[in-house]
């Protein structure tokens, strides 16, 4: 992915194919759900003014939108704001539907209490596997809702919300879906079909929005033993052993790394945890190294290269997993996009001259001299 503009705080990327600019770390705002107003609203505020300008936001519930609608007023021109189609409410807690009259009534209060006439991503919410697929996508379903709303104006972009590979892989197929939401963290590295889909992404220019980077805050815990669930990691029922604390930046540097990622919204409950997710731009790459976690979870394919940049420095300057990422990104061939992406490196991967050293410090086996000759053979 293009990093475009960079800020004073803050660096951006495209969002697919909508051409949307959004901060790579941004906003998710399910953690501000049970805070006072004020502090809800300074939360968002700060965010802002760091930089952060895409927000997520599924809730229903009438007083977080009230709080949400007053923390976003007079700087909606400075916010990109995502909605949820199918997301409601049963005695004041959250519920999934797929009830057109639902839907709809709560999508118009969204866009009466944050006091806007369109949302910049209206994702079709959280949908796994194929029968609920086939439900939201039916003619006369949530997917044809979506884009009326979309051809009226009051929805710019439309998203699709999922944690299964297989069905979130269908969806980026489809013409109509601009954006997929997505979880990806450390501990679903090995999940299969996950390159794959983030390739596909890349493929159909479709932006990926990185939820649960955290793993729902369970790689943050001081806990040793990890439980994950497919809600978390998009690849079922797990547990793994963290030998050493995780750091908010080392989930960010993991995920940022990842082919096709547009941005990450971690969920922050206070200016705190912003401060925590923005230190990944202030802190060294040391600090920020990731590889050792996966080194420690075995969660890995032997071979199989993780962006991690354990194989630099290059003796003639090739960012090689940068490079290897292209290779990873063109599995459905080369877009005029990645071309352009590629052509703007300093060093290109041709230039290699095959002194293995990268090899010999690669953590996980990876093959990397070959792997440069054949994103040289795709590219140059």
């Amino acid at each position: 992915m293009i990093l475009i503009t960079i800020g004073d705080n803050m660096k951006y990327r495209k969002l697919g194919k909508t051409g949307l600019d959004v901060s790579e770390i941004s906003l998710g705002t399910e953690y501000l759900l049970e805070i006072p107003r004020e502090e809800a609203i300074r939360v968002i505020h700060y965010a802002l003014d760091q930089g952060i300008n895409f927000f997520d936001l599924f809730f229903a519930q009438p007083v977080f939108r009230d709080t949400m609608g007053a923390a976003f007023a007079g700087k909606r021109d400075k916010a990109l704001l995502a909605a949820h189609l199918g997301a409601s409410l049963v005695d004041g807690q959250y519920e999934r539907t797929r009830s057109l009259e639902e839907s709809e009534m709560y999508f118009h209060d969204f866009l009466k209490r944050y006091k806007t006439d369109y949302v910049d991503v209206l994702y079709l919410h959280n949908s796994d596997g194929q029968e609920d697929y086939d439900e939201v996508m039916k003619p006369g379903g949530l997917y044809e809702m979506a884009m009326k709303f979309k051809a009226a104006g009051k929805a710019r972009y439309i998203g699709f919300s999922g944690h299964t590979v297989s069905t979130s892989s269908l969806a980026v197929h489809h013409p109509d879906i601009d954006v997929l939401m997505f979880p990806i963290n450390l501990a679903s590295n090995a999940v299969p079909g996950k390159k794959e889909l983030l390739a596909a992404c890349v493929e159909q220019n479709v932006g990926v929005v990185v939820m649960k980077p955290y793993a729902g805050g369970k790689l943050l815990q001081s806990s040793q033993t990890i439980e994950m669930d497919n809600w978390l990691s998009a690849g079922g029922d797990f547990k793994l052993e963290k030998k050493e604390p995780i750091t908010a930046a080392q989930c960010l540097s993991y995920v940022l790394s990842q082919t096709g990622v547009s941005c990450i919204v971690p969920g922050c409950a206070s200016i705190e945890h912003i401060e925590d997710a923005l230190s990944y731009y202030s802190l060294s790459e040391a600090e920020k190294d990731y590889a050792k976690h996966l080194v420690g979870f075995q969660q890995f394919t032997e071979g199989v290269c993780v962006y991690c940049n354990h194989c630099l420095p290059c003796p003639v300057g090739i960012d090689i997993g940068k490079s290897i990422r292209f290779l990873d990104s063109a599995a459905q061939g080369v877009s005029a996009q990645l071309q352009q992406a590629y052509d703007a490196m300093e060093v290109p991967a041709g230039a290699c001259i095959r002194c293995g050293d990268c090899e010999d410090r690669c953590p996980f086996s990876v093959q990397t001299m070959d792997k440069l000759e054949q994103a040289a053979v795709l590219y140059e």
